[in-house]
């Protein structure tokens, strides 16, 4: 039976740090696709208050979840176990993009790891529903080690090839909004 909390309390914190991995649904306003993106670097996620999460975004094949923020600000986080405990975890909130060149950022990003290459921004929730469900039919996974190999592409990228990759994400798949033209590179 799930159980809906009021917080992000200690008991909550520790269950979030222990997972590799986390999942990103949100959704445009109008028609259009649903978006649904695993995320793995555990180092780049974070629990910023009892009511605020946030996770650094990495450059990556699209920008849907941007520009469906910049459309509604609806997201959903989901957490879920692979161990012999079994859990998911949803926080349900509002989310907005950060972006590395923001004030903002620079404070941000100490609640984080080393920063990885090719950071795009920092998406910041406003948590307003965290529910948890028994996740009874989730298979058990050992966990191996972290895919080192978005960090390795972009260590060797070029700016030239980052530009090409924002110019090419200025739109969702569905021609919402996403980067501007003048989003940085990463640096």
């Amino acid at each position: 039976m799930g159980k809906e909390f009021s917080r992000l309390d200690p008991s909550l914190r520790e269950f979030i740090g222990k997972q590799a991995m986390f999942f990103v649904a949100t959704a445009p306003s109008q028609g259009g696709r649903v978006n649904l993106s695993p995320k793995g670097y555990r180092d780049t996620f974070a629990v910023l208050d009892d009511h605020t999460v946030g996770y650094l975004d990495l450059f990556g094949s699209g920008a849907e979840t941007i520009a469906h923020l910049r459309d509604n600000g609806r997201i959903t986080i989901m957490f879920c176990s692979f161990t012999r405990n079994s859990r998911i975890l949803r926080l349900f909130g509002t989310g907005r993009v950060v972006r590395p060149d923001d004030v903002e950022f620079d404070n941000l990003r100490t609640h984080f790891g080393p920063l990885h290459p090719g950071v795009r921004c920092a998406i910041i929730i406003d948590v307003e529903r965290i529910a948890d469900a028994c996740g009874y039919a989730v298979p058990y996974y050992e966990l191996v080690d972290e895919r080192p190999v978005l960090d390795a592409a972009h260590r060797t990228a070029t700016d030239e090839k980052f530009a090409h990759i924002i110019d090419r994400n200025r739109h969702s798949i569905d021609g919402l909004p996403a980067l501007e033209p003048d989003h940085p590179l990463p640096g």
